[in-house]
């Protein structure tokens, strides 16, 4: 993908969350699915990040997990291409009081060398498949050694290649979706509120052998494997007794082959090497 590609692609990404950061809260707080991802991945950042830390975040879009990890003692620096999404984020700084624990940064993670906070950090963290939205993952991954500190974290939420739930869409007869994560080097087309943009999906092993110079992996867990994804609407709220079941099978099963790699997401993390 050329510069100016990428460019106008990343651009496109912005418009489209920034579009979307009036709604977004709306859109998914009370969403069961939603809460169980954000339970999910919390109580996996919170078992290996030491209390006191300091985190820098990508794509922080309104401030959901900003606020989670402020509110339990995190200092927080939250970085984000879009601007609309940055001011939800300031706003909820103010509402919860939150200003001596809380900083934030419009910069693309594609462009971390231009960061003005550099830390360096003990977490860098990345929820819900915001790095999807770039074909330059290797360059943002190779930027993280400076930001982190020796024994550092860095904890990354990505889409992979492969979706169990999403191939399984080929028997409802929605080809396109079903078959988008093999889409490659080029990237699938996606939108929201009316702005297309792309995204790329990475498995495990590519985030491994990229940082496996400086970093080893302590963790990867699967996300919505088992339990459907958000976007197969009110499942949970329409039969609580199988999401529950599923739930329960999931978090079981998490870490296990092949349930680590196969679900809508996966969760990452990798510890700096002293």
């Amino acid at each position: 993908m050329s510069k100016t590609a990428h460019t106008l692609n990343e651009q496109a990404a912005a418009e489209a969350f920034s579009r979307q950061a009036p709604l977004f809260d709306n859109l998914y707080s009370e969403d069961l699915t939603v809460q169980y991802k954000r339970k999910r991945v919390r109580e996996h950042v919170l078992q290996y990040l030491d209390p006191g830390s300091s985190v820098l975040e990508l794509n922080a879009g309104t401030g959901e997990d900003t606020v989670f990890f402020a509110q339990q003692g995190y200092t927080v620096h939250a970085t984000d291409i879009s601007a609309a999404m940055q001011e939800k984020l300031k706003e909820k700084t103010l509402q919860h009081k939150l200003q001596m624990l809380i900083s934030n940064e419009i910069c693309s993670f594609t462009e971390l060398e231009k960061l003005s906070a550099r830390g360096p950090y003990d977490l860098i963290f990345s929820n819900f498949a915001g790095l999807n939205c770039t074909s330059e993952l290797s360059k943002v991954l190779h930027s993280f050694d400076r930001l982190v500190k020796p024994d550092g974290l860095v904890t990354l939420v990505i889409l992979p290649r492969f979706c169990l739930w999403e191939l399984l869409l080929v028997f409802k007869g929605k080809f396109k979706t079903a078959f988008r994560r093999f889409s490659g080097s080029k990237g699938a087309k996606a939108h929201i509120e009316g702005q297309y943009f792309r995204c790329w999906y990475y498995n495990p092993s590519f985030i491994k052998k990229e940082m496996k110079g400086s970093f080893h992996t302590i963790s990867i867990e699967g996300l919505c494997t088992l339990v459907p994804p958000s976007y197969i609407e009110k499942f949970a709220e329409s039969h609580p007794r199988s999401f529950s079941f599923l739930t329960n099978l999931e978090n079981k099963w998490r870490r296990k082959w092949p349930w680590r790699s196969i679900g809508d997401y996966y969760i990452i993390t990798l510890r700096k090497k002293s």
